[in-house]
């Protein structure tokens, strides 16, 4: 597994990006150098042009109508709990100037407190924006998802055949699972201790609270792989019917990119971000070592074999700040969303 580690940054939330230089042709403003870098970046072919009194001003034009410009696939991002499109503005346009013509799509679904409905409720319904987002982009797209969004878009990519993911970024999600007492457990379960979360969780009732589909319990195995409908079928930690098409279509992604850190906060344990998990012991069992990898269960680990697993560690980025960090976005994101 490929993997990067990067120190504490101290960048502001909201970074300040530089606009090249502009011109005007036939009164119209534009950036030919963006678009130059653009076309450079992406490896695309332009066109060849008649050379004479007006080839510069025709390259230029073919430039600035988007011929290269369009080359970057388009990129839909999934919100986590109790986040929406808002939170997503700076992510977007950190998106957009780097990679100047680029579609970004927030998807606007289960905002906030609605985000707390069952995962398998919300799934079909993300399916039907994913898929009229992707049949109009035929060279592929890319998939941005964060925190519990990361386990909706791993249900997308699982249970949809013939999609056209290319890069699958997820960022600070729970993969393996959650088990912690944090703020956001207050939030749903005011006063309970995660020891007792199970209690709550490990039933038909507690399955309709997306926070339980995911819950995680390390002293609870048994009850966990009964109980849980959710991510013990998306990890293929209990056998079902679909093990084989889930796994076939998870591997038609391209690229995976698993971005997390040590002072996230919320994301317990924050290895989890990189599909580790805590044993019976409560120590980090790596992602290798686990158990869904070593039997190649939804095929991470053929994945990884192929070297497209790529691990970004990052320290000093508190979880609700990952969307809106310049520095983990140029570090951990930006060349994956070409």
């Amino acid at each position: 597994m490929a993997g990067c580690q990067y120190e504490e940054s101290h960048s502001p939330s909201s970074a300040v990006l530089t606009t090249p230089p502009q011109v005007k042709v036939l009164g119209i403003i534009h950036s030919p150098p963006a678009l130059l870098l653009t076309c450079i970046r992406a490896e695309m072919k332009c066109p060849r042009v008649a050379v004479g009194s007006h080839g510069p001003l025709l390259l230029l034009l073919l430039l600035v109508e988007g011929v290269c410009v369009d080359s970057y696939k388009p990129v839909i991002i999934v919100h986590g709990i109790f986040d929406g499109p808002q939170q997503f503005q700076n992510l977007s346009r950190f998106i957009k100037k780097v990679h100047p013509g680029t579609e970004v799509t927030v998807i606007d679904l289960y905002d906030d407190l609605l985000s707390l409905q069952p995962l398998w409720k919300q799934v079909p319904d993300f399916r039907q924006s994913f898929n009229s987002i992707m049949k109009n982009a035929p060279d592929g797209v890319h998939l941005l998802c964060f925190s519990q969004g990361g386990l909706i878009c791993r249900a997308l990519l699982s249970t949809t055949s013939n999609h056209n993911v290319h890069t699958f970024i997820s960022l600070s999600s729970p993969l393996a699972g959650q088990y912690g007492d944090t703020d956001y457990l207050q939030k749903v379960f005011h006063k309970t201790l995660k020891k007792n979360v199970h209690f709550i969780c490990y039933n038909k009732f507690g399955q309709k609270v997306s926070i339980c589909d995911y819950w995680n319990d390390p002293h609870q195995r048994r009850s966990y792989l009964r109980n849980n409908i959710f991510l013990p079928l998306l990890n293929g930690e209990r056998p079902h019917r679909d093990m084989k098409a889930w796994r076939e279509n998870f591997l038609q992604i391209k690229k995976l990119v698993l971005v997390g850190g040590p002072d996230d906060g919320v994301i317990t344990p924050w290895q989890s971000s990189h599909f580790g998990f805590y044993n019976s012991s409560e120590n980090v069992v790596e992602m290798q070592n686990q158990e869904f990898y070593l039997n190649d269960a939804f095929g991470l680990k053929t994945l990884d074999q192929r070297g497209d697993v790529v691990a970004c560690v990052h320290s000093g980025v508190k979880h609700t700040t990952w969307h809106s960090n310049f520095t983990v976005f140029r570090n951990c994101m930006e060349k994956w969303l070409t």
